[in-house]
């Protein structure tokens, strides 16, 4: 599949399966030259441009244009959140009160004929 991608795609080709699976996407969609010629070509970061990695020097060692480039941002947040310290003093006491939930059905769908 890549070994043929030069050929394929002459223009910013793609080098990585999943680049190659956004092109095959995005020439489906927008087949013409003056479309393929808006997107700009090189590496890409969390689906920003070439320029992205310039701002950070970490990023240039895990080029993912899917976001996974910024390890561990996802997990911080959620440490960040589980911190006592960072948790508003009335939230922490707790009122002592049963919290209330609400259940909800998904709606149904009847296809019919």
């Amino acid at each position: 599949m890549l070994s043929n991608a030069k050929f394929i795609f002459p223009h910013n080709t793609p080098t990585t399966k999943e680049a190659y699976y956004y092109r095959m996407v995005f020439e489906r969609f927008f087949p013409q030259k003056s479309a393929i010629l808006t997107v700009p070509g090189g590496p890409s970061v969390a689906c920003s441009t070439a320029k992205a990695i310039e701002w950070d020097a970490q990023w240039s060692g895990n080029l993912d244009p899917s976001g996974r480039a910024a390890l561990g941002v996802h997990l911080a947040a959620y440490e960040h959140q589980h911190d006592p310290e960072h948790v508003p003093a009335a939230i922490a006491a707790g009122s002592g009160k049963k919290p209330r939930t609400i259940r909800v059905a998904p709606p149904g769908v009847a296809i019919e004929g």
